[in-house]
């Protein structure tokens, strides 16, 4: 679906048609986070408070996270309940 970013007032915005706002059970006044994906040049609107399904997580960043737990898990724990 293509929109335009139009003008309102001295802000620009983008229409969103009342069939997708329903289909995602929002309406005027619901509240969303909008992120960007720089290596998409994307923009990500999500429901405050929802999980992003289909976001994927680098292979590289969970190996160093696995180093990071195995090194320091102990101390992030003991950490984590004081």
């Amino acid at each position: 679906m293509t929109q335009k970013i139009i003008q309102i007032g001295n802000s620009t915005g983008i229409i969103i048609p009342k069939s997708l706002l329903d289909s995602l059970g929002l309406k005027a006044g619901s509240e969303v986070n909008v992120e960007t994906d720089k290596d998409t040049r994307s923009l990500i609107i999500q429901i405050k408070g929802a999980a992003l399904k289909n976001a994927s997580i680098n292979t590289h960043f969970l190996k160093i996270l696995d180093r990071v737990n195995l090194q320091y898990g102990h101390a992030l724990r003991e950490l984590a309940e004081k």
